[in-house]
C-alpha cells in the first residue's frame, strides 16, 4: 500500500514528499522493520525513536520526530491512526457459508443461507439465525434466539433460550449469555427456593463479549447489554443488569444484580459494583476496587469501599508513611514527657492545655 493511500485512509498527514514509499504492514517502535509503519502515543517511548527501523510513524502534531529517515504521519490520535492501519492490514478472518454435516439444526429454525455453522454445533427451535453469522464448532444455541446479521459466536459458547443477540456482536470461547440468574428466597425450613429466572438477556449491535464470560437473565424482564460495550473475559454479569453504550468492563469485572452502569463508563480490572446500584455516564472505577454505594457521572473512584480517585492517592501515599509517622509520634512523645517532667522538677505543676511544649 502506498503511504498517501495509508495516510488518507487513516485520517494521518504525510510529513514531506515521501508518498510513493510502499508500506506493507505494521508493528511496534521495537519490532518494525523496513517498509512497515511504527506509532509513538506513550511520551515515556519518545528514546526508542531513535532505534526503531520503520520506513515509517505515526506521531501527534507537536512531537519532534528527531530524523530524516523515517516518513511522520501526523495525527491528532496517532494510537488510534496506527490501530486503523492494523486494521487494515489485518482484516477479520472470513469463512465460506455452510453448514457442517454433524451440525444439529431444529427443522423449526431459521437459518439464512449465507450462514456458517461449524461441527458439533446445535442450534434450537424456533432460533433465528441472520445472515452472514458465522458460528463455530461446538456452540449450543438454546430454543427462541435470535443473532443478527454478521455476527460470530466462537467454540464452545452457549447461548441460553430467549437470548436475543443484535448485530455485528462478536463473543468469543465460552461465553455463557443467558444462563439463569442466581436467585434464591427462604422457605419455611430455611432452605433455599429458586426463584424461576424467566427473563431474557439482550445484546445490542456492536458489542463484543471476551472470552469466559458470563452473563445472567433477569428473573423478570430482561439484562441489557447497549450498544458498542466491550467486555473482556472472566468477567460476571448479574441478572437484570444494564450496561451502557460504549462503556468498558474489564477482566473480572463483577457486577452483582440489578446494576445499572451507564455509557461509557470504565470498569477496570476486577473492580465490583454491589447490587442495585447505579454507575454514572463517564465514571471510572479503578483496577480492584468495589463500590457499595451509586456514583455520580463522571467520577474517577478507587479503594475498597471506594472513594474519590484524588482522595485515595493521597491515603495511600501516607498509608506508606504509617511507619515513618509513628515513630515521629513516638519522638514526639518523649519530648512531650521529657518536658513535662523538667516543669514538674521545676515546681512549675503541669501544663495547661493552651501552651506548646515545643
Amino acid at each position: 500500500m502506498k503511504l498517501s493511500e495509508l495516510a488518507a485512509r487513516t485520517g494521518a498527514r504525510v510529513e514531506g514528499s515521501s508518498l510513493d514509499i510502499d508500506i506493507e504492514g505494521a508493528a511496534g517502535l521495537d519490532e518494525a522493520r523496513p517498509g512497515q509503519v511504527t506509532f509513538l502515543a506513550n511520551p515515556r517511548y519518545t528514546p526508542r525513536l531513535k532505534t526503531t527501523q520503520a520506513s515509517a510513524i505515526f506521531l501527534g502534531e507537536s512531537v519532534d520526530l528527531g530524523r530524516d529517515d523515517i516518513v511522520g504521519l501526523r495525527a491528532k490520535d496517532a494510537y488510534l491512526a496506527y490501530t486503523r492501519a492494523l486494521r487494515l492490514f489485518h482484516p477479520e478472518p472470513t469463512v465460506a457459508p455452510g453448514i457442517h454435516p454433524s451440525a444439529v439444526i431444529d427443522p423449526s429454525a431459521r437459518v439464512a443461507e449465507n450462514v456458517f455453522v461449524g461441527a458439533c454445533s446445535v442450534v434450537g427451535a424456533g432460533t433465528e439465525i441472520r445472515a452472514r453469522v458465522q458460528i463455530y464448532p461446538n456452540v449450543t444455541i438454546y430454543d427462541s434466539v435470535t443473532i443478527g446479521k454478521d455476527s460470530v459466536v466462537h467454540s464452545g459458547a452457549v447461548i441460553r433460550e430467549r437470548s436475543q443477540i443484535g448485530e455485528r456482536v462478536v463473543i468469543h470461547n465460552n461465553v455463557v449469555v443467558g444462563c439463569d440468574g442466581f436467585g434464591y428466597a427462604k422457605d419455611e425450613q430455611q432452605h433455599w427456593l429458586k426463584i424461576p429466572q424467566t427473563g431474557r438477556v439482550v445484546i445490542e449491535d456492536d458489542v463484543e463479549i471476551g472470552a469466559g464470560t458470563t452473563i445472567d437473565r433477569a428473573s423478570v424482564g430482561e439484562s441489557r447489554i447497549g450498544r458498542g460495550a466491550k467486555i473482556d473475559n472472566l468477567v460476571q454479569i448479574g441478572h437484570s443488569c444494564t450496561v451502557g453504550e460504549d462503556t468498558l468492563l474489564c477482566a473480572q469485572v463483577g457486577l452483582a444484580g440489578s446494576s445499572h452502569i451507564g455509557d461509557r463508563v470504565v470498569l477496570a480490572g476486577q473492580a465490583g459494583v454491589a447490587g442495585h446500584l447505579t454507575i454514572g455516564d463517564d465514571a471510572v472505577l479503578t483496577a480492584k476496587s468495589a463500590t457499595s454505594h451509586d456514583v455520580p457521572p463522571g467520577k474517577v473512584i478507587s479503594g475498597i469501599p471506594a472513594f474519590n480517585n484524588k482522595d485515595w492517592l493521597r491515603s495511600t501515599a501516607a498509608f506508606r508513611r504509617l511507619g515513618e509517622m509513628q515513630r515521629t509520634l513516638r519522638e514526639l512523645q518523649r519530648r512531650l514527657l521529657k518536658l513535662e517532667g523538667a516543669v514538674l522538677k521545676g515546681g512549675g505543676g503541669s501544663l495547661s492545655r493552651t501552651e506548646d511544649p515545643l
